[in-house]
């Protein structure tokens, strides 16, 4: 609950600073415009249900610990399974015993698995990208200087002209570097014009942003905004990337779902970086939070064409075992308010299946980016809340290590869940518990240090 009201104040600030202006006519049709995309996102939520012939689904629990349905916070409960699906079984029952096996038989299949029942298919037929550099701006942040590209990625939507695409891209690179530097994309947000951040409170110490952070390694920032070509809800899923390749029809059950076509666009991103001599396509990282901390781990396990992970407080749909019983659940991840991130067919681990039935779970997520390194990011769980169950996804790293030992690389090194603000960062799956709250900013020394290690 923390963490919605966190994000409820957060937007409601960013409003009032945009339009403190607001006319009462400007209210009216804001209010019309969220009444229709409701209306809109029941609708498409209930043909989903109409195709899969489900007439009823199971209600996620409460993120408000004081309500009678609160989500599980007690450890104890938090385990109703006994086993996970095993990353080095082949689906005849043999054991993976080889890199090969795992390349050509045992990751296919997990693949598989994700892309009929959790994330959906990317479509074979996505169109091209032209990407366009709109403006080329000198700047400082920090005491650094860089040079700052606006790009917009333009879809092609010949065969769909009804429907018009673009992807919003900023690259920042520092501008005296002497050649080509890694860059860390994050999944990001375009705040309104004149809209500033609240000040910290008083005597709070003055940290470096990430993108200063980076800059000051050498290295570059990107920030690509999912928003601006697919819409964070149901009833966008007729429109952006998903609605253009389905020529605005609804989605089929094994359709890809936002968060895949999220991940599409941090694919195209790298298509411009590749065209760029500022950027060193050998060294490009992802970073998320949240609903784009799930965003940043699906596109590391989809694009091999990014060396590292840098995953925030991803939670269930991202890095934590679905499994578990404990903060956020697959009923609230399938519900009409979440169900666009998913494939259609997820929504039958809500009723008539259960959570256990899946066929996989987040670790095997976290395995299929092995052998790249990945870092798991979340906040104190005082400050943060339990929603996104940090041991949940503690315990997704620890069950991806036996594929990273397998392709020769280190595991978590222990199964111990450990003391907040204690780094492991000895292998290619790492973690850092810090004791802020719903954000990656406490995390991004450890990981620019961590990273250094891989993108030298």
């Amino acid at each position: 609950m923390k963490i919605l009201t966190c994000l409820i104040a957060f937007f409601i600030v960013a409003l009032a600073s945009a339009q403190t202006q607001r006319t009462p006519a400007d209210s009216i049709r804001r209010d019309s415009m969220m009444r229709a995309t409701q209306k809109s996102t029941g609708q498409d939520y209930q043909n989903m249900l109409d195709q899969l012939r489900i007439t009823s689904t199971r209600p996620g629990p409460s993120g408000n610990p004081q309500a009678p349905n609160a989500a599980n916070s007690d450890e104890s409960k938090a385990t109703p399974y006994t086993t996970l699906p095993e990353p080095l079984v082949l689906k005849n029952g043999k054991k993976v015993t080889s890199a090969k096996m795992w390349w050509s038989q045992r990751r296919p299949e997990i693949a598989e698995d994700f892309d009929r029942e959790v994330y959906g298919r990317i479509p074979a037929n996505t169109p091209k990208v032209n990407w366009e550099v709109t403006r080329t701006a000198d700047t400082t942040i920090g005491s650094i200087k860089a040079i700052t590209k606006y790009l917009v990625g333009h879809v092609d939507n010949s065969a769909y002209p009804k429907i018009k695409v673009d992807i919003q891209l900023t690259l920042t690179t520092p501008a005296n570097a002497k050649g080509p530097v890694p860059v860390i994309t994050e999944f990001g947000f375009v705040f309104p014009p004149g809209f500033r951040m609240p000040p910290p409170p008083a005597g709070t110490a003055v940290v470096k942003n990430w993108q200063e952070q980076l800059l000051e390694k050498g290295w570059g920032c990107a920030v690509i905004v999912p928003t601006s070509f697919q819409a964070d809800n149901g009833a966008g899923l007729t429109q952006g990337i998903i609605g253009l390749v389905n020529k605005g029809q609804p989605r089929k059950p094994d359709d890809w779902g936002t968060l895949k076509a999220w991940a599409w666009g941090a694919s195209r991103a790298i298509d411009y970086y590749e065209t760029d001599k500022a950027v060193d396509t050998k060294k490009l990282g992802i970073e998320g939070l949240s609903r784009y901390g799930k965003a940043a781990i699906v596109a590391m396990a989809y694009e091999p064409r990014f060396a590292i992970a840098f995953v925030g407080s991803s939670g269930a749909g991202g890095i934590k075992i679905l499994r578990r019983v404990f903060g956020e659940q697959v009923e609230n991840l399938a519900s009409s308010g979440e169900y666009h991130w998913f494939a259609g067919n997820f929504i039958k681990y809500t009723g008539p299946l259960t959570p256990i039935d899946l066929p996989v779970d987040a670790h095997e997520l976290v395995a299929m980016c092995a052998p790249r390194p990945v870092f798991i990011s979340v906040g104190s769980p005082t400050v943060e809340g339990q929603w996104v169950d940090a041991k949940g996804m503690f315990l997704a790293g620890v069950h991806a290590g036996p594929v990273y030992k397998l392709l020769g690389k280190k595991d978590l090194g222990t199964t111990e869940f450990p003391p907040i603000e204690t780094a492991l960062v000895d292998g290619e799956v790492a973690f850092r518990q810090h004791s802020g709250g719903h954000t990656t900013g406490p995390n991004w020394e450890t990981f620019i240090k961590y990273a250094g290690k891989y993108l030298k």
